[in-house]
């Protein structure tokens, strides 16, 4: 099979990926239409609220049955579930990111096991996985969201060591940028579920 790459610059950036018809699979950082999809995750700051849309996530939407029954199972609002899962995926199912994390919710491997995560990949998984590892954050840290959220990116570790969000650039913007996302879906663009659920994924 035949691998075409199309990188429009040697800098760090999202991989996305199309199988052809004619069974080659092209790479890009640049996809100019809807046959990519996202295969790595880079490593940075999640979008600001006013770039979030259908143009840049056009799978917004589609998971939220599936947030709004780990919302009910786990006790974490689907706001906050559905907020992480577009800072961390993009609503990309086949997410990677570089570091080894994968799926809508970008469960690292190990974590994915004490989840009891047996495919990262499948959807209903990945947010079952991630609402059960924020609900045990929430346990662990209250529902100060702000350390929450701070422990889901940098780990419980380090918010107990700082005793609260870590000095990291990263995980503050990342903190901050998830709440504006909660904030959006309680507000302008409220989590509904669909009349008939679409097929997974």
């Amino acid at each position: 099979m035949w691998i075409l790459l199309a990188i429009a610059s040697a800098g760090a950036t999202d991989i996305y990926k199309r199988e052809n018809a004619n069974g080659t699979v092209t790479f890009t950082n640049s996809p100019v239409d809807q046959g990519f999809e996202l295969w790595i995750v880079d490593d940075h700051p999640p979008l600001p609220r006013d770039k979030v849309n259908e143009s840049n996530y056009p799978k917004i939407d589609k998971w939220d049955a599936l947030i709004l029954d780990a919302a009910k199972r786990y006790d974490v609002p689907a706001t906050l579930i559905k907020a992480v899962c577009l800072a961390e995926s993009g609503m990309n199912p086949n997410a990677q990111s570089r570091a080894g994390a994968q799926g809508l919710m970008q469960l690292m491997p190990a974590t994915a096991d004490s989840l009891n995560v047996t495919d990262p990949w499948d959807p209903k998984q990945s947010i079952n996985g991630g609402a059960h590892y924020l609900s045990k954050m929430i346990k662990r840290f209250g529902r100060d969201y702000r350390i929450v959220l701070a422990a889901y990116n940098a780990g419980p570790g380090n918010v107990s060591k700082y005793g609260g969000i870590p000095p990291f650039e990263e995980t503050q913007v990342y903190v901050e940028r998830v709440l504006d996302y909660r904030d959006m879906f309680m507000t302008e663009r409220p989590i509904m579920r669909p009349a008939i659920v679409p097929p997974y994924p």
